[in-house]
C-alpha cells in the first residue's frame, strides 16, 4: 500500500501513542533497507501530515467535548454553523467528517462559497477530531507488506466498527439534540477515512443519505472492503443514496484499489445508487480533499441549482417553476426544501423592475411566510408598497425590518433605519398636508 499506506502511518505516528511509535520504528526499518531514494520518499510522506493540526481560528467552529462510553475516552468535535444560523431558526442538513481539525476550514469556505452560488444548502459541519486514527478508522486488525516485502505492524488497528457505533450511537444524538437539523446526513472521510466512508456504507447502509470518499484506502487488508462491497451490493437490487469517490495521482496498491472499485460500481451498482468516481491527476494524496469535497458536495446535490436564462440571469418560468423545482428536490432528498428567501428576493425585484408589481408584492409576501424572522423580506415588501404608492402600508413593514435589524445584529439595520425614517416623513407629510384647509 506504499504511499497510501505510509501517509497515514505518519498520522498515527503523531497521534496513537505507544502502539503507532512501534509502528513508526517498523517503517524506519523498512527504510534502512529501501535504500536511499525510498527513505527521502518516506520521509517526505511522513512529513506530510503534520499539516493536519491547524490552530483554533478565532470565531471559529465550536468545540465539543463528549465523554463517550463507548469508547472509553473524552472525544472532541467541531461545530461549523451556517451564517445567520443563531438568528434565522432554519434547520439545515449535516456533513460528518473525519479528521476535523485538519479539513474544517476549507470545507467550511468550499460549502459558503457553493451555496452563496446557488449550487448546494447551507450545511452544518461536524468535524470529528483524532486520538488514535488508525484504530478508529481501520475495519480489521491488519500487518501489511512494506516497499521490500518487510511486514508494516498496525498494532491498534480494527476498531472502525467501535468507532462507527460511537458516531451512530453518541455523536449524531448530541448534534440533532442541540442543533436544529434536516433529516439529511451526508459522511466524508479521506485517506483511511475513505477507507471507513465505505465501510461506514456497507456496515451501517441507512444512517447515512450520501457518502464521499476520498483517496480511500481500498488495499487494507487484501482488499476487504472492496470484497464486502461486491456482497453488499449484490443484496440490494434498490438502494437510493448518493456515493462519490476520488483519487489524485496516486499510483501504487491504492490505484489498483481504486480502479477495482470503479470497475465493481459500473457493474453491479444498485439501482438508484447515484454514483461518480472521478480521477484528479493534478492532486496529490494530500491536496486531492478540497477539490474532492467540493466536487463530492456538487454531486450529493447534483440538482439543486436552478434554471436561469444564461443572458439576464433570470429564473425560467418565475416564482411558480421555482416553487416546483424545490418540490421536486423536497421529494428527492425526503425533507421539505424551502425557496431559499434570496431567490424570492431576486424574482420579487425582478417583477418590479418589468412594471408588475402586484405579482410583486405577492411574491415578497410568500417570502415573509416563509421568513417571518428575516428583516430583509419585511424591507422588500415595504419598498413594493411604497414604490405602487401604498404608504400607509409600506410604514409599518419598514419599521418591522428596522425592529427584527436591532433584534438580531443585522448589519443592513442602518439601512431598515433610514427606509422607516423617510416612509414615517413622507406618512406625516401627507397627514399634514390633509389636514390644511
Amino acid at each position: 500500500m506504499k504511499s497510501q499506506i505510509i501517509f497515514d502511518l505518519g498520522t498515527a505516528t503523531r497521534e496513537a501513542g505507544f502502539g503507532a511509535r512501534r509502528a513508526a520504528r517498523g517503517i524506519r526499518a523498512s527504510i534502512n533497507a529501501a535504500g536511499v531514494m525510498g527513505a527521502v520518499m518516506f520521509l517526505f510522506l511522513l512529513a506530510m501530515p503534520a499539516r493536519a493540526q491547524a490552530p483554533q481560528a478565532a470565531g471559529g467552529p465550536a468545540r465539543i467535548s463528549i465523554k463517550s462510553q463507548v469508547l472509553g475516552e473524552d472525544r472532541v468535535i467541531l461545530v461549523r454553523t451556517p451564517p445567520g444560523y443563531q438568528a434565522n431558526g432554519l434547520r439545515y442538513p449535516v456533513l460528518y467528517m473525519t479528521d476535523g481539525d485538519a479539513h474544517m476550514a476549507h470545507t467550511s469556505g468550499t460549502i459558503e462559497f457553493l451555496a452563496r452560488n446557488g449550487r448546494i444548502p447551507e450545511l452544518i459541519v461536524v468535524g470529528i477530531t483524532n486520538t488514535d486514527r488508525t484504530r478508529d478508522l481501520t475495519p480489521t486488525n491488519a500487518t501489511l507488506a512494506g516497499p521490500n516485502g518487510a511486514a508494516i505492524q498496525f498494532p491498534t488497528s480494527g476498531g472502525a466498527d467501535k468507532f462507527l457505533k460511537f458516531i451512530e450511537t453518541e455523536v449524531i444524538p448530541q448534534i440533532e439534540s442541540q442543533y436544529r437539523t434536516q433529516p439529511y446526513r451526508i459522511f466524508a472521510g479521506h485517506s483511511f477515512g475513505g477507507l471507513f466512508a465505505v465501510h461506514t456504507m456497507i456496515s451501517r447502509p441507512d444512517l447515512f443519505n450520501a457518502f464521499i470518499a476520498v483517496s480511500p484506502s481500498l488495499p487494507w487488508d487484501n482488499e476487504l472492503e472492496i470484497k464486502r462491497a461486491e456482497e453488499f451490493f449484490k443484496a440490494r437490487k434498490e438502494w437510493n443514496k448518493t456515493l462519490f469517490v476520488s483519487l489524485g495521482n496516486e499510483p501504487g496498491d491504492i490505484s489498483v484499489g481504486f480502479e477495482k472499485f470503479r470497475e465493481l460500481l459500473s457493474k453491479s451498482a444498485p439501482k438508484g445508487l447515484d454514483w461518480e468516481v472521478q480521477k484528479m491527476e493534478d492532486e496529490d494524496h494530500g491536496s486531492v480533499v478540497l477539490r474532492s469535497h467540493y466536487f463530492g458536495l456538487r454531486k450529493v446535490f447534483a440538482d439543486w441549482q436552478i434554471a436561469r436564462d444564461p443572458q439576464t440571469g433570470a429564473v425560467v418560468g418565475g416564482l411558480r417553476a421555482a416553487e416546483e423545482h424545490y418540490k421536486r428536490l423536497s421529494r428527492k432528498l425526503g425533507y421539505e426544501v424551502r425557496v431559499p428567501e434570496a431567490l424570492v428576493n431576486q424574482l420579487g425585484y425582478q417583477l418590479m423592475n418589468e412594471g408588475k408589481m402586484e405579482e410583486a408584492i405577492a411574491a415578497f409576501k410568500s417570502n415573509v411566510e416563509r421568513y417571518p424572522a428575516s428583516a430583509n423580506v419585511y424591507d422588500s415588501l415595504a419598498e413594493a408598497y411604497e414604490k405602487s404608492g401604498r404608504l400607509d402600508l409600506a410604514k409599518p413593514n419598514y419599521e418591522k425590518a428596522y425592529n427584527l435589524g436591532k433584534q438580531n445584529n443585522d448589519p443592513n439595520t442602518a439601512v431598515f433605519k433610514a427606509n422607516f425614517d423617510r416612509a414615517s416623513e413622507k406618512v406625516n407629510s401627507a397627514d399634514q398636508a390633509m389636514k390644511k384647509p
